[in-house]
Protein backbone atom coordinates (compact mmCIF):
# COMPACT_ATOMS: atom_id res chain seq x y z
CA UNK A 1 0.00 0.00 0.00
CA UNK A 2 1.51 3.27 -1.10
CA UNK A 3 1.50 6.26 1.23
CA UNK A 4 -1.04 8.97 0.50
CA UNK A 5 0.42 12.02 2.18
CA UNK A 6 2.52 14.81 0.76
CA UNK A 7 5.28 16.82 2.36
CA UNK A 8 7.06 19.35 0.20
CA UNK A 9 10.78 19.95 0.35
CA UNK A 10 12.01 22.89 -1.74
CA UNK A 11 15.45 23.77 -2.99
CA UNK A 12 15.11 27.54 -2.68
CA UNK A 13 12.53 30.08 -1.68
CA UNK A 14 11.03 30.63 -5.17
CA UNK A 15 9.77 27.06 -4.94
CA UNK A 16 6.79 28.01 -2.79
CA UNK A 17 5.31 29.06 -6.14
CA UNK A 18 3.01 26.49 -7.76
CA UNK A 19 2.58 26.31 -11.52
CA UNK A 20 0.25 24.87 -14.09
CA UNK A 21 1.57 22.51 -16.73
CA UNK A 22 1.40 25.35 -19.25
CA UNK A 23 3.37 27.75 -17.05
CA UNK A 24 6.10 25.14 -16.54
CA UNK A 25 6.31 24.48 -20.27
CA UNK A 26 6.61 28.21 -20.91
CA UNK A 27 9.45 28.51 -18.38
CA UNK A 28 11.26 25.61 -20.07
CA UNK A 29 10.76 27.22 -23.47
CA UNK A 30 12.04 30.63 -22.35
CA UNK A 31 15.04 29.03 -20.65
CA UNK A 32 16.00 27.32 -23.90
CA UNK A 33 15.13 30.07 -26.38
CA UNK A 34 15.87 33.26 -24.49
CA UNK A 35 18.71 32.16 -22.20
CA UNK A 36 20.36 29.70 -24.54
CA UNK A 37 20.41 26.78 -22.12
CA UNK A 38 19.92 23.67 -24.27
CA UNK A 39 17.04 21.36 -23.44
CA UNK A 40 19.42 18.45 -23.09
CA UNK A 41 21.21 20.32 -20.29
CA UNK A 42 17.91 20.74 -18.44
CA UNK A 43 17.23 17.04 -18.94
CA UNK A 44 20.66 16.13 -17.62
CA UNK A 45 20.18 18.34 -14.55
CA UNK A 46 16.75 16.81 -13.94
CA UNK A 47 17.89 13.22 -14.33
CA UNK A 48 21.02 13.56 -12.23
CA UNK A 49 19.14 15.42 -9.50
CA UNK A 50 16.48 12.71 -9.43
CA UNK A 51 19.12 9.97 -9.32
CA UNK A 52 20.84 11.63 -6.38
CA UNK A 53 17.49 11.93 -4.62
CA UNK A 54 16.75 8.26 -5.28
CA UNK A 55 20.01 7.09 -3.73
CA UNK A 56 19.54 9.35 -0.72
CA UNK A 57 15.98 8.25 -0.01
CA UNK A 58 16.20 4.58 -0.97
CA UNK A 59 19.41 2.89 0.23
CA UNK A 60 17.74 -0.40 -0.74
CA UNK A 61 18.55 0.47 -4.36
CA UNK A 62 22.19 -0.54 -3.80
CA UNK A 63 21.21 -3.95 -2.48
CA UNK A 64 19.27 -5.03 -5.57
CA UNK A 65 18.33 -3.50 -8.89
CA UNK A 66 16.16 -0.65 -10.11
CA UNK A 67 13.44 -0.93 -12.75
CA UNK A 68 13.07 2.28 -14.78
CA UNK A 69 9.75 2.47 -16.63
CA UNK A 70 10.10 4.98 -19.46
CA UNK A 71 7.84 6.55 -22.05
CA UNK A 72 8.80 7.94 -25.43
CA UNK A 73 8.76 11.62 -24.42
CA UNK A 74 10.99 13.86 -22.32
CA UNK A 75 9.86 12.15 -19.11
CA UNK A 76 11.33 8.96 -20.52
CA UNK A 77 14.46 10.92 -21.38
CA UNK A 78 14.78 11.89 -17.71
CA UNK A 79 14.47 8.19 -16.91
CA UNK A 80 17.34 7.29 -19.26
CA UNK A 81 19.55 9.86 -17.52
CA UNK A 82 18.60 8.43 -14.11
CA UNK A 83 19.44 4.90 -15.26
CA UNK A 84 22.81 6.04 -16.65
CA UNK A 85 23.87 7.72 -13.41
CA UNK A 86 22.76 4.75 -11.34
CA UNK A 87 24.83 2.45 -13.55
CA UNK A 88 27.85 4.74 -13.23
CA UNK A 89 27.47 4.62 -9.44
CA UNK A 90 27.50 0.83 -9.42
CA UNK A 91 23.75 0.36 -9.03
CA UNK A 92 22.13 -2.09 -11.42
CA UNK A 93 19.34 -0.53 -13.48
CA UNK A 94 17.17 -1.85 -16.28
CA UNK A 95 15.00 0.29 -18.56
CA UNK A 96 11.57 -0.84 -19.74
CA UNK A 97 10.55 1.33 -22.70
CA UNK A 98 6.81 1.50 -23.34
CA UNK A 99 7.22 2.31 -27.01
CA UNK A 100 9.44 1.42 -29.91
CA UNK A 101 13.04 2.66 -29.78
CA UNK A 102 12.42 4.35 -33.12
CA UNK A 103 9.65 6.49 -31.59
CA UNK A 104 11.98 8.20 -29.12
CA UNK A 105 13.16 11.49 -30.62
CA UNK A 106 15.01 14.69 -29.71
CA UNK A 107 16.84 15.03 -26.40
CA UNK A 108 15.17 11.89 -25.10
CA UNK A 109 16.41 10.00 -28.16
CA UNK A 110 19.94 11.24 -27.57
CA UNK A 111 19.92 10.02 -23.97
CA UNK A 112 18.43 6.69 -25.03
CA UNK A 113 21.28 6.18 -27.49
CA UNK A 114 23.82 7.04 -24.77
CA UNK A 115 22.21 4.43 -22.53
CA UNK A 116 22.41 1.77 -25.24
CA UNK A 117 25.97 2.73 -26.24
CA UNK A 118 27.19 2.29 -22.67
CA UNK A 119 25.70 -1.19 -22.58
CA UNK A 120 22.57 -0.38 -20.61
CA UNK A 121 19.84 -3.01 -20.52
CA UNK A 122 16.58 -2.11 -22.26
CA UNK A 123 13.37 -4.00 -22.97
CA UNK A 124 10.72 -2.72 -25.36
CA UNK A 125 7.21 -3.16 -23.97
CA UNK A 126 4.80 -2.56 -26.84
CA UNK A 127 2.24 -5.33 -26.67
CA UNK A 128 0.29 -6.93 -23.84
CA UNK A 129 2.25 -10.10 -24.43
CA UNK A 130 5.49 -8.21 -23.74
CA UNK A 131 4.09 -6.96 -20.46
CA UNK A 132 2.90 -10.42 -19.41
CA UNK A 133 6.46 -11.73 -19.81
CA UNK A 134 8.09 -9.05 -17.64
CA UNK A 135 5.67 -8.95 -14.72
CA UNK A 136 7.83 -11.36 -12.74
CA UNK A 137 10.88 -9.21 -13.43
CA UNK A 138 9.11 -6.19 -11.95
CA UNK A 139 8.31 -8.18 -8.84
CA UNK A 140 12.02 -8.84 -8.30
CA UNK A 141 13.15 -5.20 -8.47
CA UNK A 142 14.10 -3.44 -5.26
CA UNK A 143 12.75 -0.10 -6.50
CA UNK A 144 10.56 1.16 -9.33
CA UNK A 145 11.14 4.45 -11.16
CA UNK A 146 8.09 5.85 -12.97
CA UNK A 147 9.19 7.90 -15.99
CA UNK A 148 6.31 7.03 -18.34
CA UNK A 149 4.27 10.25 -18.56
CA UNK A 150 5.25 13.79 -17.62
CA UNK A 151 3.35 16.97 -16.85
CA UNK A 152 2.09 17.30 -20.41
CA UNK A 153 -0.39 14.43 -20.11
CA UNK A 154 -3.91 15.68 -20.87
CA UNK A 155 -5.87 12.58 -21.91
CA UNK A 156 -7.02 9.45 -20.13
CA UNK A 157 -4.58 6.58 -19.72
CA UNK A 158 -5.91 3.40 -21.32
CA UNK A 159 -4.96 -0.10 -22.41
CA UNK A 160 -1.53 -1.51 -21.68
CA UNK A 161 -0.27 1.58 -19.85
CA UNK A 162 -3.30 1.63 -17.55
CA UNK A 163 -2.76 -2.06 -16.84
CA UNK A 164 0.91 -1.34 -16.10
CA UNK A 165 0.08 1.45 -13.67
CA UNK A 166 -2.42 -0.78 -11.85
CA UNK A 167 0.15 -3.58 -11.59
CA UNK A 168 2.89 -1.27 -10.26
CA UNK A 169 0.48 0.02 -7.63
CA UNK A 170 -0.15 -3.55 -6.47
CA UNK A 171 3.54 -4.21 -5.81
CA UNK A 172 5.12 -3.75 -2.37
CA UNK A 173 8.28 -2.09 -3.72
CA UNK A 174 8.72 1.68 -3.24
CA UNK A 175 8.15 3.86 -6.29
CA UNK A 176 9.80 7.14 -7.23
CA UNK A 177 7.88 9.22 -9.77
CA UNK A 178 9.83 11.40 -12.17
CA UNK A 179 8.37 14.95 -12.28
CA UNK A 180 4.80 13.71 -11.65
CA UNK A 181 3.19 10.31 -11.08
CA UNK A 182 2.11 8.99 -14.47
CA UNK A 183 -1.62 9.47 -14.96
CA UNK A 184 -2.00 12.67 -12.94
CA UNK A 185 -3.09 15.99 -14.41
CA UNK A 186 -0.38 18.42 -13.35
CA UNK A 187 -2.69 21.43 -13.21
CA UNK A 188 -5.92 20.16 -11.67
CA UNK A 189 -4.69 17.07 -9.83
CA UNK A 190 -7.26 14.82 -11.48
CA UNK A 191 -6.53 11.15 -12.09
CA UNK A 192 -6.67 10.52 -15.82
CA UNK A 193 -7.92 6.95 -15.86
CA UNK A 194 -5.41 5.65 -13.31
CA UNK A 195 -2.21 7.00 -11.76
CA UNK A 196 0.94 5.76 -10.10
CA UNK A 197 0.87 5.95 -6.30
CA UNK A 198 4.40 7.10 -5.57
CA UNK A 199 6.32 7.09 -2.32
CA UNK A 200 8.51 9.94 -3.57
CA UNK A 201 8.09 12.37 -6.45
CA UNK A 202 11.08 14.27 -7.80
CA UNK A 203 9.59 17.25 -9.60
CA UNK A 204 11.60 19.72 -11.65
CA UNK A 205 11.93 23.49 -11.49
CA UNK A 206 8.76 24.25 -9.53
CA UNK A 207 6.05 22.23 -7.85
CA UNK A 208 2.85 21.83 -9.83
CA UNK A 209 -0.60 22.76 -8.53
CA UNK A 210 -1.94 19.27 -9.18
CA UNK A 211 0.68 17.78 -6.87
CA UNK A 212 -0.52 19.61 -3.75
CA UNK A 213 -4.30 19.56 -4.14
CA UNK A 214 -6.60 16.56 -4.01
CA UNK A 215 -6.82 14.05 -5.45
CA UNK A 216 -3.29 14.51 -6.81
CA UNK A 217 -1.75 15.07 -3.39
CA UNK A 218 -2.72 11.53 -2.46
CA UNK A 219 -0.54 10.09 -5.23
CA UNK A 220 2.78 11.96 -5.02
CA UNK A 221 4.06 10.74 -1.64
CA UNK A 222 6.87 13.01 -0.47
CA UNK A 223 7.34 15.79 -2.98
CA UNK A 224 10.80 17.23 -3.58
CA UNK A 225 11.64 20.00 -6.02
CA UNK A 226 14.89 19.77 -7.97
CA UNK A 227 16.57 22.89 -9.33
CA UNK A 228 17.32 22.11 -12.97
CA UNK A 229 18.85 25.48 -13.85
CA UNK A 230 15.89 27.63 -14.86
CA UNK A 231 17.13 31.21 -14.33
CA UNK A 232 15.59 32.76 -11.27
CA UNK A 233 14.68 35.96 -13.07
CA UNK A 234 12.38 34.03 -15.39
CA UNK A 235 10.50 32.63 -12.42
CA UNK A 236 10.27 36.04 -10.79
CA UNK A 237 8.99 37.59 -14.04
CA UNK A 238 6.38 34.90 -14.65
CA UNK A 239 2.79 35.66 -13.68
CA UNK A 240 2.58 32.90 -11.07
CA UNK A 241 -0.25 33.57 -8.63
CA UNK A 242 -0.63 30.22 -6.88
CA UNK A 243 1.52 29.48 -3.85
CA UNK A 244 2.02 26.86 -1.18
CA UNK A 245 1.91 28.43 2.26
CA UNK A 246 5.43 28.31 3.68
CA UNK A 247 6.08 29.46 7.23
CA UNK A 248 9.33 31.10 6.21
CA UNK A 249 7.43 33.31 3.76
CA UNK A 250 4.73 34.48 6.20
CA UNK A 251 4.50 37.84 7.92
CA UNK A 252 6.73 37.45 10.99
CA UNK A 253 4.89 40.09 13.01
CA UNK A 254 3.01 37.36 14.85
CA UNK A 255 6.28 35.98 16.20
CA UNK A 256 7.73 39.26 17.45
CA UNK A 257 8.66 39.19 21.16
CA UNK A 258 6.27 41.12 23.35
CA UNK A 259 7.82 43.96 25.35
CA UNK A 260 7.98 43.73 29.12
CA UNK A 261 5.56 46.63 29.52
CA UNK A 262 2.93 45.03 27.22
CA UNK A 263 -0.72 45.51 28.16
CA UNK A 264 -3.71 43.39 27.17
CA UNK A 265 -5.05 46.35 25.26
CA UNK A 266 -1.98 46.29 23.03
CA UNK A 267 -3.09 43.02 21.42
CA UNK A 268 -6.51 43.82 20.18
CA UNK A 269 -10.09 43.32 21.28
CA UNK A 270 -12.14 40.84 19.26
CA UNK A 271 -15.92 40.97 19.33
CA UNK A 272 -17.57 37.61 18.65
CA UNK A 273 -21.19 37.30 17.59
CA UNK A 274 -22.14 33.64 17.77
CA UNK A 275 -24.21 30.97 19.47
CA UNK A 276 -27.84 29.83 19.82
CA UNK A 277 -29.65 27.01 21.65
CA UNK A 278 -27.72 23.77 21.19
CA UNK A 279 -24.74 25.61 19.69
CA UNK A 280 -23.14 27.35 22.62
CA UNK A 281 -20.02 25.25 22.05
CA UNK A 282 -19.42 26.96 18.71
CA UNK A 283 -19.41 30.38 20.37
CA UNK A 284 -17.06 29.17 23.10
CA UNK A 285 -14.56 27.64 20.66
CA UNK A 286 -14.38 30.83 18.59
CA UNK A 287 -13.42 32.75 21.72
CA UNK A 288 -10.87 30.15 22.85
CA UNK A 289 -9.30 30.00 19.40
CA UNK A 290 -8.85 33.78 19.44
CA UNK A 291 -7.36 33.84 22.92
CA UNK A 292 -4.93 30.99 22.20
CA UNK A 293 -3.57 32.88 19.19
CA UNK A 294 -2.74 35.91 21.29
CA UNK A 295 -5.75 38.24 21.25
CA UNK A 296 -5.55 40.53 24.28
CA UNK A 297 -9.30 40.75 24.89
CA UNK A 298 -12.32 38.85 23.60
CA UNK A 299 -15.97 39.78 24.17
CA UNK A 300 -18.74 37.40 23.16
CA UNK A 301 -22.13 38.77 22.19
CA UNK A 302 -24.59 36.01 23.10
CA UNK A 303 -28.41 35.76 23.37
CA UNK A 304 -29.27 36.81 26.92
CA UNK A 305 -30.99 33.49 27.74
CA UNK A 306 -27.74 31.66 27.03
CA UNK A 307 -25.45 34.03 28.88
CA UNK A 308 -25.26 31.93 32.09
CA UNK A 309 -24.09 28.94 30.05
CA UNK A 310 -21.33 30.89 28.34
CA UNK A 311 -20.21 32.55 31.55
CA UNK A 312 -19.66 29.04 32.89
CA UNK A 313 -17.96 27.81 29.71
CA UNK A 314 -15.62 30.77 29.34
CA UNK A 315 -13.27 32.04 32.00
CA UNK A 316 -10.95 34.34 30.07
CA UNK A 317 -13.46 35.85 27.62
CA UNK A 318 -16.10 38.42 28.55
CA UNK A 319 -19.75 37.98 27.63
CA UNK A 320 -22.36 40.56 26.64
CA UNK A 321 -26.02 39.46 26.89
CA UNK A 322 -28.05 40.52 23.84
CA UNK A 323 -31.83 40.87 23.39
CA UNK A 324 -33.45 37.53 22.50
CA UNK A 325 -37.06 37.82 23.74
CA UNK A 326 -36.38 34.83 25.97
CA UNK A 327 -36.02 32.43 23.03
CA UNK A 328 -32.24 31.97 22.96
CA UNK A 329 -32.14 33.46 19.44
CA UNK A 330 -31.10 37.04 18.81
CA UNK A 331 -34.10 39.25 18.23
CA UNK A 332 -34.39 41.86 15.49
CA UNK A 333 -33.59 44.75 17.83
CA UNK A 334 -30.30 43.19 18.97
CA UNK A 335 -28.39 44.89 16.21
CA UNK A 336 -28.51 48.29 17.89
CA UNK A 337 -26.86 46.88 21.01
CA UNK A 338 -24.33 45.08 18.82
CA UNK A 339 -23.42 48.39 17.18
CA UNK A 340 -22.71 49.86 20.62
CA UNK A 341 -20.57 46.87 21.58
CA UNK A 342 -18.48 47.21 18.43
CA UNK A 343 -17.13 50.52 19.67
CA UNK A 344 -13.56 50.14 20.86
CA UNK A 345 -13.15 46.70 19.28
CA UNK A 346 -10.51 45.93 16.66
CA UNK A 347 -12.13 43.06 14.76
CA UNK A 348 -15.38 41.09 14.50
CA UNK A 349 -15.95 37.33 14.17
CA UNK A 350 -19.51 36.48 13.17
CA UNK A 351 -21.62 33.46 12.42
CA UNK A 352 -20.71 30.18 14.15
CA UNK A 353 -23.82 28.63 15.66
CA UNK A 354 -25.75 31.91 15.46
CA UNK A 355 -28.66 30.05 13.77
CA UNK A 356 -30.61 30.35 10.55
CA UNK A 357 -33.71 31.77 12.22
CA UNK A 358 -35.21 34.43 9.94
CA UNK A 359 -34.88 37.33 12.40
CA UNK A 360 -31.25 36.44 13.09
CA UNK A 361 -30.41 36.23 9.39
CA UNK A 362 -32.07 39.60 8.77
CA UNK A 363 -30.14 41.15 11.65
CA UNK A 364 -26.87 39.90 10.16
CA UNK A 365 -27.68 41.41 6.78
CA UNK A 366 -28.66 44.69 8.41
CA UNK A 367 -25.52 44.79 10.54
CA UNK A 368 -22.83 43.98 7.97
CA UNK A 369 -22.96 47.25 5.98
CA UNK A 370 -22.56 49.16 9.26
CA UNK A 371 -19.36 47.39 10.34
CA UNK A 372 -16.14 49.30 9.75
CA UNK A 373 -13.88 46.74 11.45
CA UNK A 374 -12.06 43.89 9.73
CA UNK A 375 -14.33 40.88 10.08
CA UNK A 376 -14.36 37.14 9.56
CA UNK A 377 -17.68 35.56 8.60
CA UNK A 378 -18.39 31.85 8.98
CA UNK A 379 -21.16 29.26 9.12
CA UNK A 380 -24.63 30.78 9.59
CA UNK A 381 -23.24 34.19 8.67
CA UNK A 382 -22.33 32.82 5.23
CA UNK A 383 -25.76 31.21 4.95
CA UNK A 384 -27.31 34.64 5.47
CA UNK A 385 -25.16 36.08 2.70
CA UNK A 386 -26.17 33.33 0.28
CA UNK A 387 -29.57 34.99 -0.08
CA UNK A 388 -28.09 38.46 -0.66
CA UNK A 389 -24.38 38.17 -1.59
CA UNK A 390 -24.36 41.76 -2.84
CA UNK A 391 -24.22 42.80 0.83
CA UNK A 392 -20.55 41.85 0.83
CA UNK A 393 -19.69 44.78 -1.42
CA UNK A 394 -21.41 47.11 1.05
CA UNK A 395 -19.13 46.06 3.91
CA UNK A 396 -16.80 48.89 4.90
CA UNK A 397 -14.30 46.67 6.70
CA UNK A 398 -12.05 44.01 5.17
CA UNK A 399 -13.88 40.69 4.95
CA UNK A 400 -12.60 37.14 5.31
CA UNK A 401 -15.07 34.37 4.51
CA UNK A 402 -14.37 30.87 5.84
CA UNK A 403 -16.85 28.52 4.13
CA UNK A 404 -16.76 24.75 4.07
CA UNK A 405 -17.64 23.27 0.64
CA UNK A 406 -21.39 23.15 1.37
CA UNK A 407 -21.49 26.80 2.45
CA UNK A 408 -19.39 27.75 -0.55
CA UNK A 409 -21.88 25.96 -2.80
CA UNK A 410 -24.80 27.90 -1.32
CA UNK A 411 -22.97 31.20 -1.70
CA UNK A 412 -21.93 30.47 -5.29
CA UNK A 413 -25.27 28.96 -6.34
CA UNK A 414 -23.72 25.64 -7.41
CA UNK A 415 -23.46 22.12 -6.01
CA UNK A 416 -20.97 20.90 -3.44
CA UNK A 417 -19.65 18.48 -6.07
CA UNK A 418 -18.91 21.39 -8.39
CA UNK A 419 -17.06 23.18 -5.62
CA UNK A 420 -14.91 20.16 -4.86
CA UNK A 421 -14.18 19.58 -8.54
CA UNK A 422 -12.61 23.05 -8.89
CA UNK A 423 -11.80 24.36 -5.42
CA UNK A 424 -9.25 26.88 -6.64
CA UNK A 425 -11.40 28.22 -9.44
CA UNK A 426 -14.51 28.56 -7.26
CA UNK A 427 -12.60 30.28 -4.44
CA UNK A 428 -10.97 32.71 -6.89
CA UNK A 429 -14.30 33.55 -8.51
CA UNK A 430 -15.93 34.23 -5.15
CA UNK A 431 -13.05 36.37 -3.89
CA UNK A 432 -13.02 38.45 -7.06
CA UNK A 433 -16.76 38.93 -7.45
CA UNK A 434 -17.33 39.82 -3.78
CA UNK A 435 -14.05 41.68 -3.11
CA UNK A 436 -13.11 39.59 -0.09
CA UNK A 437 -10.63 36.98 1.03
CA UNK A 438 -12.04 33.46 0.78
CA UNK A 439 -10.78 30.61 2.96
CA UNK A 440 -12.29 27.49 1.42
CA UNK A 441 -11.85 24.89 4.12
CA UNK A 442 -11.11 21.22 3.60
CA UNK A 443 -8.12 19.05 2.80
CA UNK A 444 -5.57 21.50 1.35
CA UNK A 445 -7.49 24.60 2.46
CA UNK A 446 -7.48 27.23 -0.31
CA UNK A 447 -7.12 30.95 0.36
CA UNK A 448 -8.05 33.26 -2.53
CA UNK A 449 -7.79 37.05 -2.78
CA UNK A 450 -9.63 39.59 -4.96
CA UNK A 451 -6.37 39.98 -6.92
CA UNK A 452 -6.56 36.30 -7.94
CA UNK A 453 -3.68 35.25 -5.70
CA UNK A 454 -4.13 31.74 -4.30
CA UNK A 455 -2.46 30.12 -1.29
CA UNK A 456 -2.74 26.41 -0.51
CA UNK A 457 -2.20 25.18 3.03
CA UNK A 458 0.02 22.09 3.53
CA UNK A 459 -0.85 21.39 7.18
CA UNK A 460 -3.78 19.43 8.61
CA UNK A 461 -5.08 15.86 8.60
CA UNK A 462 -8.34 13.88 8.24
CA UNK A 463 -8.80 13.75 12.02
CA UNK A 464 -9.75 17.43 11.86
CA UNK A 465 -12.95 16.56 10.01
CA UNK A 466 -15.02 16.83 13.15
CA UNK A 467 -17.51 19.32 14.55
CA UNK A 468 -16.12 22.57 15.90
CA UNK A 469 -12.75 22.68 14.17
CA UNK A 470 -14.01 25.38 11.79
CA UNK A 471 -15.21 27.46 14.76
CA UNK A 472 -11.70 27.33 16.22
CA UNK A 473 -10.28 28.56 12.89
CA UNK A 474 -12.75 31.45 12.78
CA UNK A 475 -11.63 32.54 16.21
CA UNK A 476 -7.97 32.24 15.29
CA UNK A 477 -8.31 34.39 12.16
CA UNK A 478 -10.45 36.91 14.03
CA UNK A 479 -7.98 37.03 16.91
CA UNK A 480 -5.06 37.60 14.56
CA UNK A 481 -6.87 40.41 12.76
CA UNK A 482 -7.77 41.95 16.12
CA UNK A 483 -4.04 42.09 16.89
CA UNK A 484 -3.44 44.08 13.72
CA UNK A 485 -2.36 41.45 11.22
CA UNK A 486 -3.60 42.26 7.70
CA UNK A 487 -6.53 40.02 6.72
CA UNK A 488 -4.49 37.95 4.25
CA UNK A 489 -1.68 37.36 6.77
CA UNK A 490 -4.26 36.49 9.43
CA UNK A 491 -5.88 33.97 7.10
CA UNK A 492 -2.52 32.43 6.14
CA UNK A 493 -1.26 32.17 9.71
CA UNK A 494 -4.65 31.00 10.90
CA UNK A 495 -4.99 28.04 8.55
CA UNK A 496 -1.31 27.11 8.88
CA UNK A 497 -1.30 27.10 12.68
CA UNK A 498 -4.73 25.47 12.83
CA UNK A 499 -3.49 22.58 10.68
CA UNK A 500 -0.16 22.35 12.49
CA UNK A 501 -1.88 22.15 15.89
CA UNK A 502 -4.15 19.46 14.45
CA UNK A 503 -1.14 17.53 13.16
CA UNK A 504 0.56 17.69 16.55
CA UNK A 505 -2.61 16.58 18.29
CA UNK A 506 -3.08 13.70 15.85
CA UNK A 507 0.49 12.56 16.38
CA UNK A 508 -0.10 12.27 20.12
CA UNK A 509 -3.76 11.26 20.23
CA UNK A 510 -4.42 9.67 16.86
CA UNK A 511 -6.66 11.00 14.11
CA UNK A 512 -9.74 9.05 15.19
CA UNK A 513 -9.79 10.56 18.67
CA UNK A 514 -9.08 14.12 17.55
CA UNK A 515 -11.66 16.75 18.55
CA UNK A 516 -11.80 20.51 18.10
CA UNK A 517 -10.77 21.18 21.68
CA UNK A 518 -7.50 19.34 21.05
CA UNK A 519 -6.58 21.92 18.40
CA UNK A 520 -7.04 24.67 20.98
CA UNK A 521 -4.93 22.74 23.48
CA UNK A 522 -2.11 22.19 20.99
CA UNK A 523 -1.97 25.76 19.69
CA UNK A 524 0.77 26.71 22.20
CA UNK A 525 2.86 23.81 20.89
CA UNK A 526 2.23 24.88 17.30
CA UNK A 527 3.29 28.45 18.06
CA UNK A 528 6.34 27.14 19.88
CA UNK A 529 7.28 25.05 16.87
CA UNK A 530 7.04 27.93 14.38
CA UNK A 531 9.04 30.18 16.69
CA UNK A 532 11.73 27.51 17.06
CA UNK A 533 11.85 27.00 13.32
CA UNK A 534 12.10 30.74 12.73
CA UNK A 535 14.96 30.89 15.21
CA UNK A 536 16.75 28.05 13.41
CA UNK A 537 16.25 29.80 10.08
CA UNK A 538 17.60 33.06 11.48
CA UNK A 539 20.63 31.17 12.72
CA UNK A 540 21.23 29.62 9.29
CA UNK A 541 20.83 33.00 7.62
CA UNK A 542 23.32 34.54 10.05
CA UNK A 543 25.89 31.83 9.41
CA UNK A 544 25.40 32.18 5.64
CA UNK A 545 25.57 35.99 5.66
CA UNK A 546 27.20 37.29 8.85
CA UNK A 547 27.28 41.04 9.50
CA UNK A 548 29.86 42.78 7.35
CA UNK A 549 30.02 39.87 4.92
Amino acid sequence: MKRNTVSLTCCWRCNVKLVTAGQMQDLDRRTIQECGIPGIVLMENAGRGAAELLVRHFPVARAGWVAVLAGSGNNGGDGFVIARHLKNWGIQAKVYLFSSIDDVKGDAGTNLQIWLTMGGELVEVIYKGDFALIKKEFSGASLMVDAIFGTGLNSEVKGLLKETISFVNSLPQPVMAVDIPSGLDATGGQVLGDAIRADLTATFGLAKIGQVIEPGAGYVGQLEVIDIGIPRHLIEEADIKTHLIDQDELDVGLLAPRPAQAHKGDYGHLFVLAGSPGKTGAAAMVCQGALRTGAGLVTLGIPASLNPILEAKLTEAMTAPLPDAGTGYLSADAWGRVQQLLEGKTALALGPGISTESQVQEMILKLLPEVTLPLVIDADGITALASRPEILKQCRGSVVLTPHPGEMARLAGITTQQVQADRIGVAKACATSHNCIVVLKGNRTVIATPEQEVYINPTGNPGMASGGTGDVLTGMIGGLMAQGLPPLAAAQWGVYLHGLAGDMAAQELGEISLIAGDIIDYLPDALGEVKARASRQDRRDYLSHPPGD
